[in-house]
Formats: structure tokens, C-alpha cells, sequence
């Protein structure tokens, strides 16, 4: 038990400490938040609970197509949101959209032999 409680402080660190250095630099935390922080702690737990190198390069490999899709979120949310459009309205199309690219993704990797 004390092994999880583990994993979800040091994991909630990092979220927390993304937030709030971004009320004092917007740049530094855009530049953490950037960092693949997510995938090297779940690649990180994964080996320490015994898991077989084939399975963190599968998992390597999966995450780097599907960042692809995530990247609309990125895009779109700003451009909404300069435009006028309230926040949360905003961030729910723009992860509509996200949504929708990676059901669109999916099959396509797929389709070209990409195991996902």
C-alpha cells in the first residue's frame, strides 16, 4: 500500500509543481509540462514492477504515435479561446476534436501495421 501511496504523491508533485510555477513563469512550466514527465514515471513504474523490456519499448512506441493526436488539443485550445470563446466551452471542443483525431488514428495506424 505505502508503494502506490508513493507513486500518486510523487505523481501529483509533478502536476502541482507544473501549476504553480506556471503563476510565476509561463514559459518554465509550458517547458515542464512539455517534458514526456507522464510516460517516463508510468516507464519508470513499469520497470520497477518487474516489467519486461519488449513491454516499455511496446509502450514507448504506442505513446509516440498517439502524442500526435493529442497535439490538436495544443493547437486548437489557444486559437479558441483567442477568439473570444469561453474557457470552458473552449476546452470542450477542443477536446472533441482531440477525441476525434485519435478515433481517426487508431484504425489508421492500424491500417499501416502500427500495433496500437
Amino acid at each position: 500500500m505505502w508503494y502506490y501511496l508513493g507513486k500518486i504523491a510523487i505523481s501529483a508533485l509533478v502536476i502541482v509543481a507544473v501549476s504553480e510555477i506556471a503563476k510565476r513563469n509561463s514559459v518554465f512550466a509550458a517547458l515542464l509540462a512539455s517534458l514526456p514527465l507522464t510516460s517516463l514515471l508510468a516507464i519508470i513504474w513499469l520497470r520497477i514492477e518487474g516489467a519486461q523490456i519488449a513491454q516499455i519499448a511496446e509502450l514507448s512506441s504506442q505513446i509516440f504515435w498517439l502524442v500526435m493526436p493529442s497535439l490538436v488539443l495544443f493547437l486548437l485550445l489557444p486559437v479558441l479561446l483567442r477568439h473570444g470563446m469561453a474557457f470552458w466551452l473552449s476546452l470542450g471542443l477542443a477536446s472533441a476534436a482531440t477525441i476525434l483525431c485519435y478515433l481517426l488514428m487508431i484504425p489508421l495506424l492500424r491500417r499501416f501495421g502500427v500495433s496500437i
